[in-house]
């Protein structure tokens, strides 16, 4: 039963930091029908922002600097390149298709000046752990459940509360007939690059923290996990991504912790659990979960 319990607050800690990321690829797709490959060089950006900036500006500082930045580049990135591919629905495949070069490049300069090291990010909660009744949790995986929600929570607020939300939703469901009621649809899909930009950046932090061992280059590989999220969720659902990423977490933590009686699976089941997820729940709702139901045109 503590075994039971102790996965399935891996699961949620995994899950809560996957959403972060999911809640990117949803709010970029949602913006601009563009799905961001990018996402995993974003990622690595703001984990190697933290890891040089902290000794100099301490753990918080060199984060919020990382964040900042991180959102930064994400929104040039689409204002610079993306958006001179063209701002068209035809044009979002392209837009996909470039997103792939991007995050080859940031990926590429990035490793070159991680290289072989393993660098740590100076978070205040160590390897500490705290007991909870029978189960031992380690405090980062406490902070990054804590944290999520409250960013989760903030980026909803946004969603629902603020007129770029409704910009965002409008764009959304009709991206034409938005544009004619005064809605500015690139500054609308460059805020969602930053926003995205920045969750990535924090979510960093919480996937390289004990019990992990420390940022290395192939740590944006992680965010490609997240995407399994995102499709379940049906794309375009924020709730959705929230609902997939969990799932997601609580899959992974749960294959991992009993691996010894799934080695019928083999070893690496674990790495692509996510994925299997997936393709079961496509096959019965190829549309995601939470997907709306299109009206055809006739």
């Amino acid at each position: 039963m503590t075994g039971l319990l102790d996965n399935l607050l891996n699961g949620v800690a995994l899950g809560s930091v996957y959403a972060l990321i999911a809640l990117g690829f949803v709010t970029i797709f949602k913006a601009s029908g563009v799905l961001s490959f990018a996402h995993g060089s974003l990622l690595l950006l703001g984990g190697y922002l933290v890891a040089v900036l902290h000794d100099d500006l301490g753990f918080a500082g060199a984060l919020a600097l990382a964040v900042v930045v991180t959102a930064l580049v994400a929104g040039a990135l689409d204002r610079l390149v993306l958006q001179r591919v063209g701002t068209d629905s035809h044009a979002a495949h392209v837009q996909t298709i470039v997103t792939i070069g991007i995050d080859i490049l940031l990926v590429t300069d990035l490793a070159r000046r991680i290289g072989g090291d393993l660098l740590t990010l100076g978070d205040p909660w160590g390897d500490s752990v705290t007991d909870l009744g029978p189960v031992t949790v380690a405090d980062s995986r406490i902070a990054a459940i804590v944290v999520s929600a409250v960013a989760i929570a903030g980026a909803f607020a946004l969603f629902r509360f603020t007129p770029w939300g409704l910009s965002l939703r409008a764009a959304a469901e009709d991206a034409e007939a938005a544009a004619l009621m005064g809605v500015r649809l690139t500054r609308v899909r460059a805020i969602a690059w930053c926003l995205a930009g920045g969750l990535a950046a924090l979510a960093a932090v919480f996937l390289v923290a004990f019990p992990a061992p420390g940022l290395e280059r192939t740590t944006g590989q992680i965010a490609l996990k997240a995407f399994p999220a995102a499709i379940l969720g049906g794309m375009a659902s924020p709730v959705g991504a929230l609902v997939g990423s969990m799932l997601i977490g609580l899959t992974e933590a749960l294959v991992a912790g009993y691996q010894s009686d799934l080695h019928v699976l083999g070893e690496g089941f674990g790495d692509v659990a996510p994925y299997a997820v997936m393709v079961l729940v496509l096959l019965v709702r190829p549309t995601g979960l939470f997907a709306a139901r299109g009206a055809a045109r006739v």
